[in-house]
């Protein structure tokens, strides 16, 4: 049986760079028209092989910086300065896009505002923890500080 290496997830077959064994037919006739596999050869495995390595380096690398990002907004204070009246109701709301701007400002960590996780907006003046998906299962509570201005 010939070898083939998956340039795409392919199901039934595995991930992409994995080497495979599949009947010549179907990877003459599916795979290779699909461009979802190629023949494998001695130096193609090798260089699937690198290839494999280098994004698996480039992740680990990737989720040692988000890391290092929720430690460091773990020890940040925003205070967010909006108007409000006397009974400490805000004119408005705090939202997600409010607080991933100033963390942007605080510590110029770019956070997407789907990723802080506010239940509703913050409508009153006060203390809050929010919850910032700083990357896959890597997560920061920032207290955040809503004051009068």
């Amino acid at each position: 049986m010939p070898q083939a290496i998956l340039l795409e997830d392919v199901e039934s077959l595995g991930e992409r760079g994995a080497v495979v064994d599949v009947s010549p037919g179907y990877l003459r006739n599916y795979l290779q028209p699909r461009r979802l596999a190629e023949p494998a050869t001695a130096a193609s495995i090798q260089v699937a092989t690198r290839r494999r390595e280098d994004a698996e380096r480039a992740q680990r690398e990737t989720q040692e910086r988000a890391r290092e990002s929720a430690a460091v907004l773990g020890r940040t204070v925003l205070t967010i300065p909006q108007q409000a009246g006397d009974d400490g109701r805000l004119f408005g709301s705090v939202t997600p896009q409010d607080i991933a701007d100033a963390i942007r400002e605080a510590r110029g960590i770019r956070i997407d505002r789907r990723k802080v996780h506010l239940e509703e907006p913050i409508r009153n003046i006060g203390t809050y923890m929010v919850v910032v998906e700083v990357a896959d299962e890597v997560t920061a509570a920032i207290k955040t500080m809503v004051v009068a201005a």
